[in-house]
């Protein structure tokens, strides 16, 4: 077994994923700007503004995940918060790379997050594959940057694997939680024309994927995480009233409504294409949870299966 660290494992899928690798017999560590030790795991600081880290934590680290980063839904896209958001997976990516160039320890992998909104905030009828160069909006320059940060570890001698990841469906908490409510008091809607994809995984199917980077070397470079089974928010809505046993009968919410509401930030809302999924079956992945109706049923009548 090994010692995994992991950057923002106090966030949605670092609670998630911590806890799964933990209960995979791995031993799991975190960085934090506290460094207090938490009941379940062993913690080290780190000071992205002071550049500051424990080089304990490299040190004992047979592999890196790297999910640091703000939440880029949390808050309307100023110009001040779109800075706050590249700087959140830009510094906290060099302050690794410098920490583990001066360490005669190097770990075996550097595993990193990324986003679908690689290939920007569009609806189209082409399928994204990991291919596909980076799109010319922010959501775009914004991955670009990160991932490129990233790629400086293979400088190192280090295998990078970027999980590009979709809308992550969890039984608590992140996306799920909120498109759930308005459903559950029968004031479900599609949200503009509700054609656009929502490309979507499974956390279960994600925290498998973060475990096959670890353990499968042949693994290096971009995949997409998201599911093979395509879904619209139309077809979404619909699929988590039917688990609910509600009915979608409000009309539309219309474009104009969102963007009014969340600024720029509504086009992650409003746009959406296809993305495969392709290369990481091909890698030997198998997806516990490929049908949306049926994760559906999973996350919202019972607790995530470890």
């Amino acid at each position: 077994m090994a010692t995994i660290l992991i950057t923002g494992g106090t966030g949605l899928i670092g609670n998630y994923l911590s806890r799964f690798l933990k209960e995979k017999g791995h031993t799991v560590a975190l960085l934090s700007r506290s460094g207090k030790h938490s009941e379940e795991f062993p913690v080290y600081f780190w000071d992205i503004d002071k550049q500051i880290i424990d080089p304990k934590a490299i040190t004992s680290a047979d592999y890196i995940i790297h999910l640091a980063g703000e939440n880029i839904g949390a808050k309307r896209w100023t110009e001040e918060r779109k800075k706050e958001i590249i700087s959140s997976r830009i510094l906290p990516t060099q302050l690794l790379f410098d920490a583990i160039s001066k360490s005669s320890h190097k770990p075996a992998a550097f595993i990193s997050a990324s986003a679908i909104g690689y290939y920007g905030a569009v609806t189209s009828s082409h399928i994204f594959t990991e291919t596909d160069p980076a799109a010319n909006d922010f959501l775009g320059h914004t991955c670009r940057q990160w991932e490129s940060e990233v790629d400086r570890f293979q400088e190192l001698a280090i295998r990078v694997v970027k999980i590009r990841t979709g809308i992550a469906l969890t039984s608590a908490g992140g996306a799920l939680e909120k498109i759930k409510k308005p459903v559950a008091l029968g004031l479900g809607a599609p949200l503009g024309s509700g054609n656009q994809y929502m490309p979507w995984i499974h956390i279960d199917d994600l925290c498998h994927i973060y475990l096959k980077a670890i353990e499968d070397a042949t693994m290096q470079g971009a995949y997409n995480a998201v599911a093979p089974e395509h879904a619209t928010n139309r077809e979404l809505m619909e699929a988590i009233a039917r688990v609910l046993h509600k009915k979608i009968r409000l009309p539309k919410i219309p474009s104009t409504v969102l963007k009014l509401a969340l600024g720029p930030m509504s086009e992650m809302l409003l746009t959406g294409s296809r993305v495969s999924s392709e290369k990481l079956i091909e890698s030997g992945f198998q997806f516990r949870f490929a049908n949306l109706q049926g994760s559906l049923t999973d996350l919202l009548k019972k607790e995530i299966r470890l």
